[in-house]
């Protein structure tokens, strides 16, 4: 049974564990080593505490790396400036520091299509990109199948891109990335769609291709808003 959420446990030298210091220090460890997990062991010794202290506030890595990933969501919420009536920005926004934040924390971001956190901040991003449909004018069905469309967008290539990243290594910039790797060799006979437009295949880059997913679900969501 992990421990309550304000619980603190003690640690070698006397001083004292709680899950805001386990989150810090994981996030620390996320972005310094790049890695493609996050290591039970490694924090304990970045804690100065035995790994097993961890499990007195999580019930399980699983449930330490969803609190992980609701603290980057809280975080990417907290980057929205826009107004609320001025939704297609906000969920740009939320978008692009969504990407930002999963792709400096590699081992937590690639997660994200697999985690569901239950926490503060997922709930808060769920209203949120509720609330931003909503004022495009959207209602039952078609309200709740652009969220979901919107929602699995970002998280899925996001996860995506901090996943590259980690292929890629600790020392890879978290900048765009192109969408193929190295040259497309094909036999134009066989593959000549493929042949007549690989330059301008090779030219594609994962961020790109995000912001260009954000900006068809918007462009969805006014068109089914807008009076026929």
């Amino acid at each position: 049974m992990a421990a309550r959420s304000g619980a603190t446990s003690e640690k070698p030298g006397g001083r004292r564990l709680d899950r805001a210091t386990i989150i810090a220090a994981g996030l620390e460890l996320a972005e310094t080593t790049g890695s493609a997990s996050l290591s039970i062991r490694e924090l304990g010794a970045k804690l100065g505490a035995d790994p097993t202290a961890v499990y007195r506030h999580f019930r399980s890595k699983e449930d330490l790396m969803g609190a992980l990933l609701d603290e980057l969501t809280v975080r990417s919420l907290a980057a929205v400036t826009a107004p609320p009536e001025d939704w297609q920005e906000r969920l740009r926004q939320l978008a692009s520091a969504t990407l930002s934040e999963l792709s400096r924390y590699p081992a937590i971001g690639q997660e994200a299509i697999v985690l569901t956190t239950h926490g503060p901040g997922e709930l808060d991003a769920i209203e949120f990109m509720l609330d931003a449909f909503s004022r495009a004018g959207l209602t039952g069905e078609d309200l709740v199948q652009h969220y979901a469309l919107m929602a699995t967008h970002i998280l899925s290539s996001a996860a995506g891109v901090a996943r590259a990243r980690t292929e890629r290594g600790t020392t890879a910039p978290s900048g765009p990335s192109p969408w193929f790797e190295g040259p497309l060799l094909v036999d134009p006979i066989k593959h000549p769609h493929i042949a007549q437009i690989s330059p301008q295949l090779l030219e594609l880059e994962d961020h790109e291709l995000f912001a260009l997913g954000v900006e068809w679900v918007i462009r969805s969501a006014e068109r089914t808003a807008r009076p026929a």
